[in-house]
């Protein structure tokens, strides 16, 4: 039975704790000018796994916040995967330089799939998560968008995963982008397909959770993580009562 956790997630752009809606630059929330601070209560709380995107990175690579990423690890020592952007085996290399314990990757996995399963075998594939963020049509096809959600790359989720069993695929973070920031809940089905149809992958959730409900109707889907931004920044309920949930509820 592989142990699922609560991954709290947070959002930086300049060194501050942010959220876009939707994705969208133009609409953005600042909570926190102190993320150190912010994952160290995460973290006292109980959290094991923490997820950070570097939004500044993932807009212009050339201010990623690398050093910073670095001062937040080895301030907090904790694991943290690290996703925003990453295009070349340099960003790769740098976050693992810096501590992170997974580095994320999203559209780079679906336009150079080649490029990608290169650092699977030369970093080994535990010290990726493939980033999928999903639209599911009418017919039920789940279809993966890239560049932050802002076009569709044809490509089928089972493809793609199918594609990375081919380099020892471990990790996979799935986004249905219609609940993503919305806390209107998860969606729960797809979960469940996803993790009955690939047992060998720990499979992250992400998007939609606005309650500790929402953490409790992932029970028993499968998924390995479940990965909290907004709520906890809002103050929805904290990590040890979603733990708790997830432990006991």
């Amino acid at each position: 039975m592989k142990k699922s956790i609560i991954i709290p997630a947070l959002d930086l752009i300049d060194s501050q704790v942010v959220r876009l809606h939707q994705g969208d630059y133009a609409k953005q929330t600042t909570y926190s000018d102190n993320p150190v601070e912010q994952f160290a209560s995460y973290l006292a709380q109980g959290a094991e796994q923490l997820h950070l995107v570097d939004l500044t990175g993932a807009k212009d690579p050339a201010k990623r916040q690398t050093k910073l990423i670095g001062n937040i690890i080895e301030t907090t020592q904790c694991k943290i995967q690290v996703g925003g952007g990453i295009r070349s085996e340099q960003d790769v290399a740098d976050l693992l330089a810096v501590g992170a314990n997974r580095v994320v990757i999203g559209s780079t996995a679906v336009k150079n799939p080649d490029l990608v399963k290169g650092w699977f075998e030369k970093y080994g594939a535990e010290k990726f998560v493939l980033a999928l963020d999903v639209n599911i049509d009418e017919k039920g096809n789940k279809i993966i968008a890239i560049s932050g959600w802002q076009e569709a790359s044809g490509v089928l989720l089972e493809t793609l995963i199918e594609d990375y069993q081919s380099v020892g695929l471990q990790h996979v973070l799935c986004t249905d982008i219609s609940r993503d920031g919305t806390l209107a809940g998860s969606n729960v089905d797809l979960y469940r397909e996803i993790c009955a149809k690939y047992p060998t992958i720990h499979f992250q959730s992400s998007g939609g959770i606005g309650s500790l409900a929402d953490i409790q109707a992932l029970k028993g889907t499968g998924v390995a993580g479940v990965i909290v931004g907004r709520a906890l920044l809002e103050g929805k309920f904290n990590v040890a009562e979603a733990i708790e949930c997830w432990q006991n509820g």
